[in-house]
């Protein structure tokens, strides 16, 4: 095979992978597309994608991290979570992955009520706990998304018209 065909390969497989982990806990979903657009860009020798371009792309970036922490602090802030409820509904999602969608779904939320019930002995304020979590970190998972798929779309943009 070409050098140029497993080029682009990888970059579909990165881009692939960091789609993914936007949604698991364990992979650097939007670093991961990125990456795969550099170099995608870099098989012609970034004649086709500028510079101008993967500065944005990287802006963006750094945008979803920032924007996937303020919803996430949203949400455990909004529902008066402690540190308990976050690191068990990070737990949870982790865990939930080995259960497929149902799991990523449910897991978060799981893990959250049981974190914030190991903390305080209250199921009203652990139930409240584990929806605010769960609402945070969906919100997080759903910005991310829309970001990865803006860059996408600029990518295959400006690739195709050349601007």
């Amino acid at each position: 095979m070409e050098q140029t065909t497993l080029l682009w390969i990888l970059s579909v497989l990165l881009v692939m992978v960091g789609l993914a982990g936007i949604v698991l806990p364990a992979l650097p979903g939007t670093i991961l597309v990125f990456l795969g657009l550099l170099l995608a860009a870099g098989i012609d020798h970034f004649e086709r994608v500028g510079w101008i371009t993967l500065v944005f792309l990287g802006l963006l970036t750094v945008l979803s991290f920032v924007l996937d922490y303020v919803a996430s602090a949203y949400g455990v802030k909004r529902a008066g979570a402690g540190k308990q409820a976050v690191i068990g509904s990070l737990v949870g999602l982790f865990a939930g992955m080995f259960l497929g969608i149902p799991g990523i779904i449910l897991g978060p939320f799981v893990g959250a009520v049981i974190g914030e019930l190991m903390a305080n002995q209250d199921i009203l304020k652990a139930g409240r706990a584990g929806v605010g979590t769960w609402l945070g970190l969906v919100l997080g998972i759903a910005i991310k998304l829309a970001i990865a798929f803006t860059m996408i779309g600029m990518f295959i943009i400006v690739y195709l018209t050349g601007r």
